[in-house]
């Protein structure tokens, strides 16, 4: 299940279970894969259009990414905070939120 523990510079780490590091590896090999075919349209002169549309692709994976990531964060991080009475946690999601959706 999440943990956290002081490691990196904001003093927080969420530990994953190996399936869910597994799952979303997968999902950020997907996205790099796409990335790298944009870089090759622009390289090679591709159309416009099929760039956008790519692109476009890309973006989506990456929200549906950020998607999990919020999940995981609201059901597990969150949720353990305030039921162990750190309602500041509440204030750091609202701004993450705001920082996510400019």
């Amino acid at each position: 299940m999440e943990n956290t523990k002081n490691c990196c510079s904001c003093g927080k780490q969420t530990l994953r279970d190996e399936q869910t590091k597994h799952d979303l590896i997968i999902r950020l090999n997907r996205i790099e894969g796409q990335i790298r075919g944009i870089k090759n349209m622009v390289q090679n002169d591709a159309y416009c259009a099929d760039i956008l549309v790519q692109s476009s692709a890309a973006s989506a994976a990456i929200n549906g990414f950020n998607r999990e990531i919020i999940d995981s964060h609201v059901k597990g991080c969150v949720a353990r905070d305030i039921r162990l009475g750190n309602d500041e946690v509440v204030d750091e999601l609202i701004g993450l939120l705001h920082k996510l959706m400019k």
